[in-house]
């Protein structure tokens, strides 16, 4: 079995769990399987598919990004500020994922010019990103925003509503909720960049062996960089959407945020030794870990024992990938002399 039938096995298996959850969840809840609920695992899972997008691109270069909840929170509380400052809702918001963006490039250049160890260059952004929300705010929930501040995370393409007998309206239509859109755009762009231009096709070999990438003429660490900005514009972007949604920047919001991330990345077939992941593998493990979520919810199991549940799976699910790395390395050719050499002796 070659490397491309191993990474389509890995995709069909990953849907195949995703399938199975959703299965087992319309079986044991009649309201599970229903359109308002999809629309809602939907729009609960779009902002866990956006930072998981973002930390599949980081650790296919072999780093990882633990600061995309604090990110979120900052990029949330920034873009509510500056509308609360006279600023236009639309340009707000760009700047609130503008502040994403700049906490990523902060996260590349410590990585790749300090050469510090992406966990400690990403910790100390956590820390940093959390402080900076909490003083601009004196940890207090922004709120007051222009009502259209809200219509990005609640507004929806297609919604329908009419006015019934009493005067009041009936949405007879729910329509597909922005964030869902924005997710699928995200998916779109995001797989077309990463299997069709060059950069990333970079960020694969980088993740496969970076010091082979770098004798090859690839400059590594602008590579490098363009993964964490693109992962710091992603929690930016979803710190914005939350932040829409509750019509409230929430300082403290996100926490715990980075653990979705890199679980939907690893359960979605990212190898956290980097080289390996796809966008829509990380598409299905948001969906997996959504899916989870909710179906849990709705039968009534506690919010603790979700996270023993996702925690299992996640512990699982990395420890089948590290299976798979000893395999392979006991495969590989570099290898074979030496066992040669030791039964020889």
């Amino acid at each position: 079995m070659n490397d491309k039938q191993k990474e389509m096995l890995r995709k069909v298996a990953s849907l195949a769990g995703l399938l199975l959850l959703v299965l087992v969840f319309s079986m044991t809840n009649e309201y599970f399987f229903t359109f308002n609920n999809i629309l809602s695992v939907g729009l609960q899972t779009s902002t866990i598919t956006l930072i998981g997008i973002g930390a599949t691109v980081v650790i296919l270069t072999g780093g990882i990004d633990l600061s995309t909840g604090s990110v979120m929170a900052l990029a949330g509380v920034s873009a509510a500020l500056a509308a609360n400052a006279g600023v236009p809702v639309p340009i707000s918001m760009v700047f609130g994922v503008f502040i994403g963006g700049l906490c990523g490039f902060t996260n590349g250049i410590i990585v790749t010019i300090m050469r510090l160890p992406p966990f400690i260059a990403t910790l100390g952004m956590m820390m940093v990103a959390r402080g900076l929300a909490l003083y601009i705010t004196n940890a207090a929930p922004v709120s007051g925003m222009p009502e259209s501040f809200g219509e990005l995370g609640n507004g929806a393409l297609f919604r329908m509503v009419e006015i019934g007998d009493d005067g009041f309206p009936i949405v007879t239509f729910t329509g597909i909720p922005y964030p869902v859109i924005i997710m699928i755009f995200v998916v779109i762009l995001f797989t077309f960049a990463l299997s069709k231009l060059k950069t990333g096709r970079y960020i694969y070999a980088i993740g496969s062996n970076e010091e082979a990438a770098r004798l090859s003429g690839i400059k590594t660490n602008k590579v490098k960089n363009y993964a964490y900005i693109a992962s710091g514009l992603l929690s930016g972007l979803a710190g914005v959407i939350v932040a829409s949604r509750l019509i409230t920047a929430q300082p403290n919001g996100g926490i715990a945020a980075e653990l979705d991330a890199i679980a939907s990345a690893v359960v979605g077939g990212t190898s956290l030794s980097g080289g390996v992941g796809t966008i829509p593998g990380a598409l299905i493990g948001s969906f997996i870990i959504g899916v989870l979520r909710n179906g849990l919810n709705m039968n009534g199991v506690s919010a603790f024992v979700q996270q023993i549940i996702i925690g299992l799976v996640i512990i699982v699910t990395v420890g089948l990938d590290q299976l798979r790395q000893v395999k392979k390395t006991q495969k590989s050719p570099k290898n074979q002399p030496k066992q040669k050499q030791e039964k020889s002796k």
